[in-house]
């Protein structure tokens, strides 16, 4: 009699098990991690300096554009070259946000957004209602 092969044997399922145990693992640390992140738990020995300057900044500025096509720098009424003005004193850093009336022209705030972006603005925020 001629000896037969057994047809390989067929997966019927996949093992998950080491999988999900590696995946737990994973987001274990992943957790761990960002809690100790954000908590500022992990100890940092900063560097010292003598010559040090603290600056009172403030952490945003507000741009308004009303309605008539008049724009306001921290309340304060400003044309276009005096916002420039006003805008290169400030850290580019400093987060901008900008308050355009829904009736206002679009030009007026393709202005306004044209002296962010020239001046290299990218702390944006633009206020709508939800």
């Amino acid at each position: 009699m001629a000896k037969c092969k057994k047809a390989p044997k067929k997966f019927d399922s996949i093992n998950v098990i080491p999988f999900i145990d590696i995946m737990l693992v994973l987001l274990v640390m992943v957790l761990t991690t960002a809690t100790f992140i954000k908590q500022g738990v992990i100890p940092v020995n900063l560097p010292e300096a003598k010559a040090t300057e603290k600056k009172d900044t403030k952490k945003e500025v507000t741009i308004y554009v009303n309605a008539k096509g008049e724009t306001f720098f921290e309340k304060e009424k400003v044309d276009l070259v005096t916002l420039e003005q006003k805008l290169s004193t400030i850290s580019k850093e400093q987060t901008v946000i900008l308050r355009s009336d829904k009736a206002s022209k679009f030009q007026d705030f393709v202005s306004v957004m044209d002296i962010l972006k020239k001046l290299g603005h990218e702390q944006l925020y633009i206020v709508t209602k939800e």
